[in-house]
């Protein structure tokens, strides 16, 4: 199984995404880890990224996808996924089914306040507002309020994604 943890910054992808991985035994990755030197720096700067800035990065993830689909192991992936067409570049080649998308959600404030209390190689706090505009809520994935402690979370989400 590939579960794809998605939402906006500070919803709790990689926390919620490193306990689900060891949780289910097998790898993590964040998919921040993949941006380009350029889309960091935007972003640092308090730019949003554009669609063009994000084709190359999504494309690389969807081989780290097809890899991880190819050995059989399965993993985590932290990812905003912000956009339909984003996490259909994502699961692109993938076989149906393989990929279960997860929207962490949470009200603008939870996030404010979270994203205020710790600090983001490049993730401006100010790029909230364009996060939760850009955000398309999927209708084929699952929904999880991230309001409780993650180890609460993660068992939420491991008993649905099971079913």
């Amino acid at each position: 199984m590939i579960v794809v943890l998605m939402g906006v910054s500070g919803s709790g992808k990689t926390t919620i995404g490193t306990l689900l991985a060891e949780r289910m035994g097998t790898v993590f990755a964040d998919a921040d880890d993949y941006h380009p030197a350029a889309n960091k720096a935007k972003m640092a700067a308090g730019h949003p990224l554009n669609d063009e800035d994000r084709q190359p990065w999504l494309e690389t993830l969807n081989g780290v996808l097809r890899g991880w689909h190819q050995s059989g192991k399965g993993g985590v992936l932290a990812c905003s996924a912000l956009k339909a067409k984003y996490r259909e570049t994502l699961e692109s080649g993938m076989p149906e089914g393989s990929v279960q998308f997860v929207l962490l959600d949470g009200s603008k404030e939870l996030i404010a306040e979270r994203l205020a209390q710790r600090s983001h190689e490049f993730m401006n706090p100010k790029l909230l507002e364009t996060q939760f505009a850009t955000l398309e809520r999927p209708k084929d994935a699952l929904r999880v309020v991230n309001d409780k402690a993650p180890g609460e979370i993660v068992s939420e989400i491991l008993e649905q994604v099971k079913k």
